[in-house]
């Protein structure tokens, strides 16, 4: 799947919001998000254009968060997950580019802060 083809307008095409993991990958994704969330997650707040989530600065936290991020970011290419260390705390920002990924970005994590 190409994410930027021209379509019959000549406009870039959207990527769609979805995932490409497969079914058991998405589930151990799924685990060690929440595993993460439950450890060091301090707060979340909706952004206007996707989420931004903080974790305690803990050994590991940044790690496994980057490698976290960097799945999301091949799997789900209609979003761009970054993280970075900020005021003692690791940072992590999702933007979606479409109307439909910022509503499924507001959609994470909810049971959590």
């Amino acid at each position: 799947m190409t994410a930027h083809d021209a379509g019959p307008s000549g406009q870039a095409d959207p990527v769609p919001v979805a995932c490409t993991l497969s079914s058991a990958d998405l589930a151990a994704q799924y685990s060690r998000w929440e595993q993460l969330a439950a450890r060091a997650m301090t707060g979340r707040a909706e952004t206007a254009d996707g989420l931004r989530l903080g974790f305690r600065g803990e050994p590991g936290v940044e790690q496994e968060l980057r490698a976290l991020a960097a799945t999301e970011n091949e799997c789900c290419p209609w979003a761009d997950w970054t993280v970075r260390p900020e005021a003692g705390q690791i940072v992590l920002d999702v933007r979606s580019a479409s109307a439909e990924g910022i509503a499924a970005l507001h959609g994470l994590f909810t049971g959590r802060r």
